[in-house]
């Protein structure tokens, strides 16, 4: 690309004057990976940005966008609805835990996650406990970037430039503890950190927590994983105190660590889930949240004639969009991909855990195909992580994630054990030529 064509894209989440010095173009993709425009093959070690679950360039999906736009390209779902929309919402129903079958849509996970925190709120008012508003979420934590989402989340960066956001917010600590280090699967102690919860609890009264919101595996956080026993302790905390318990599982949901949702594997259900990425396989942007019908119903008095919930987007439940997902599922179904990930489980952690021997790896973190290689740092935040990122991409023709010093990966559920190892295998390359 001529360097004059790059210089209208406001990217986000990028050095903009850094990146357009030495531009990473990808021009085209196709199962495990990209095609840059210098003519190289990069394995995607992410997914995309942990959404292309099932691989780039389905074919089923692409068909059913197709058929889709050629049948309706575009209906409201204000005061009318169409059949694609219903569809998916009863099809996604089948695969949420028990009772969260009331699917409202959205078009990102950002857009969830506020969709989320106004349902609680409003469910609080609904029941006549209108003083319960206050949120809380946690260290780390990563909950879009909408106002809502960047006051819950715990990334400081991503709240600093922009002033006073929401009022009444509080955030437990990450649960993380020095002996955590190099775990492999959820580590064996900590359950005793979600007890901070009560601290909160008796400082601010329960009377005035409307919601918890916890993503069950930090994601773009750093990749950090929930001691054992810890979200069961949050879940029966919050049910104590009738404070509404939020999943964020933008990152977790459809397949990434074995079952269709984190809460499925963990055995613990929230009042609320939120979801996107992986919902159309990362082709069209959708989100959702899933409610439990329970929490819908109290919204269900009155006239019949009165809207329960003054909240929603023109995009809501987009028939394309929800014919991609559609298509998506299908396919999670029929090539089993939800169990794929944890069949790989156990050699993903070995292959990764391999990299442990290089002085300057600090902690390994993975689960499900989820993980992330802390380094030491340089001493500037970020400066050598982003360095391995860079030499990654360019000499091992791998693509991996660089948050701050740790290097994050989600590949597509489809790869293989020898691509496993040419991705754990490049990045130890990266890692002893750049440190």
């Amino acid at each position: 690309m001529k360097p004059s064509s790059l210089e209208h894209f406001w990217m986000p989440f990028t050095a903009n004057r850094q990146f357009k010095q030495r531009p990473k173009i990808l021009v085209s993709a196709s199962g495990m990976h990209y095609q840059t425009d210098d003519g190289r093959s990069i394995l995607d070690g992410t997914a995309g940005l942990w959404c292309v679950n099932a691989g780039h360039a389905r074919q089923e999906i692409t068909e059913a966008i197709t058929q889709q736009l050629n049948t309706l390209d575009f209906a409201p779902c204000f005061q009318v609805g169409h059949p694609t929309a219903f569809e998916l919402a009863e099809h996604l129903s089948k695969i949420t835990p028990a009772g969260l079958n009331r699917v409202f849509f959205t078009n990102s996970g950002s857009e969830a996650v506020d969709s989320a925190l106004k349902i609680a709120l409003a469910y609080h008012r609904s029941k006549g406990n209108s003083g319960k508003t206050r949120l809380i979420g946690r260290e780390k934590g990563y909950h879009g970037t909408n106002f809502g989402g960047i006051s819950v989340g715990g990334l400081v960066n991503n709240k600093r430039a922009f002033g006073p956001l929401l009022t009444g917010i509080d955030h437990l600590k990450q649960p993380w503890l020095p002996e955590h280090r190099f775990s492999m699967g959820l580590p064996a102690t900590g359950a005793y950190l979600a007890e901070e919860l009560e601290q909160m609890i008796a400082l601010h009264g329960a009377e005035t927590i409307a919601a918890v919101i916890v993503e069950p595996i930090i994601g773009a956080g750093g990749v950090w994983l929930p001691p054992e026993g810890y979200l069961q302790k949050l879940r029966a905390i919050t049910a104590k105190h009738d404070i509404l318990l939020i999943f964020d599982e933008v990152i977790t949901g459809f397949g990434r660590i074995g079952t269709p949702f984190a809460a499925n594997r963990f055995n613990v259900t929230p009042d609320l889930i939120t979801c996107a990425k992986g919902i159309t396989n990362g082709v069209i942007p959708m989100g959702a949240v899933f409610v439990n019908e329970s929490i819908e119903h109290s919204f269900m008095q009155g006239p019949e004639s009165l809207i329960e919930l003054f909240h929603g987007y023109t995009y809501s439940g987009h028939p394309v969009a929800a014919a991609a997902a559609l298509a998506s599922l299908k396919i999670y179904q029929q090539e089993k991909l939800f169990d794929r990930a944890l069949e790989l489980e156990e050699y993903w952690q070995k292959a990764l855990q391999s990299l442990k021997s290089h002085a300057v790896v600090k902690d390994i973190r993975c689960y499900g195909l989820i993980a992330a290689v802390e380094l030491e740092s340089s001493g500037i935040t970020g400066e050598r992580g982003f360095k391995v990122f860079n030499h990654c991409f360019y000499e091992e023709q791998i693509l991996v994630r660089a948050i701050g010093d740790s290097l994050a990966m989600s590949p597509p559920l489809i790869i293989s054990h020898s691509q496993i190892d040419e991705l754990v295998a490049g990045l130890a390359k990266a890692i002893r030529k750049v440190c």
